[in-house]
């Protein structure tokens, strides 16, 4: 069994996948495995992933694996832990890029904590302008429970945290049913992916270790793009409100899980603009009908905390929905 098993999804990065894949062979060992996953380019990264692939081989373990038709993220990380044989998995984006060294000391860290999974902060890459990103956790390098670390409700938490490559997970959550994400997500895979992932696993760490490079402002990446598939995060944020509703406790935290779904739609409304016509009116009926949804005492509890301007937006949205019920 390899120690260390990195997914990396690749779906039209030509431009920066030779980064990648480069900063992988300077991590590799004989017993880290990579699971290169492209999820149906066009643009010429298959043929950069298969020299890639060959090339490493002689310094580790690696396997390819090519869909058909594109899935989106979420879909190719499932398949990557599908194929994975790891005892720990780390996932890797493939516009992304690791510091050398940086995944030896990610296991040996993991190893020496010996919980569920461990967190790092990472590097956001702008252009030319680089800026740390922390994990919101003051303690380092010390297990801790991750359900105390979703709350409280009116604070950017570890749940909000969502950068899924950041860290390593030991095989013992994918064999819980914990790894894998929702399948058909485009966008927001990773916020049910971290509540479940805080709610169910026992033990976590966030560690003293930065090597993670994340390049914002990739062109395929969906965040650049004003589609229809910039809603899934509804779908995503309904999935987070209906699980923990069935938590044994709800009522601690669904205060911030609905605090935080009406935040994210708030700021889909701000930027509504950078949507398609069509999208941005389907943005406004499906943001409706979310809170709609949603345990309106809860609902009520959240308004009453939230700035005047986000709470302003969102009530006017919630009673025009009402008075549309109630005229039809």
């Amino acid at each position: 069994m390899p120690k260390l098993s990195v997914i990396v999804p690749f779906y039209n990065v030509r431009q920066y996948a030779p980064d990648t894949l480069r900063s992988l062979r300077l991590n590799a060992r004989p017993d880290f495995e990579f699971v290169l996953v492209d999820d149906h380019s066009e643009d010429g990264t298959p043929a950069i992933v298969d020299r890639a692939a060959e090339e490493l081989s002689g310094v580790a373990q690696v396997r390819t694996v090519r869909h058909d038709r594109n899935e989106g993220v979420a879909t190719a990380r499932n398949t990557g832990l599908d194929a994975a044989r790891g005892e720990y998995l780390a996932f890797l984006d493939g516009g992304d890029w690791l510091a050398p060294g940086y995944l030896s000391g990610l296991v040996a860290a993991a190893e020496e904590l010996g919980c569920d999974f461990v967190r790092t902060d990472h590097v956001q890459v702008t252009g030319r302008a680089r800026s740390v990103r922390r994990v919101q956790v003051g303690l380092r390098d010390e297990v801790l429970n991750p359900r105390d670390a979703i709350l409280p409700a009116d604070r950017t938490t570890s749940v909000d945290y969502v950068s899924v490559w950041a860290g390593a997970y030991h095989r013992r959550l994918l064999e819980r049913g914990l790894l894998h994400f929702t399948e058909g997500l485009h966008t927001a895979e990773d916020r049910p992916w971290t509540w479940r992932l805080h709610r169910e696993a026992e033990s976590f760490a966030v560690i003293s270790l930065l090597g993670v490079f994340y390049r914002r402002g990739v062109a395929s990446s969906l965040t650049r793009i004003g589609d229809a598939r910039q809603l899934d995060f509804i779908r995503a944020f309904d999935q987070i409100v209906e699980e923990t509703s069935a938590d044994r406790d709800a009522d601690r935290l669904l205060p911030k899980a609905v605090r935080t779904y009406c935040a994210i739609i708030a700021h889909h409304l701000a930027e509504e603009d950078k949507f398609e016509p069509a999208v941005a009116r389907q943005l406004r009926t499906m943001s409706a009908a979310a809170l709609r949804r949603m345990p309106q005492d809860v609902l009520d509890e959240v308004l009453e905390t939230m700035d005047l301007h986000r709470s302003t937006v969102l009530r006017r949205l919630r009673r025009r929905t009402g008075a549309a019920k109630g005229a039809a």
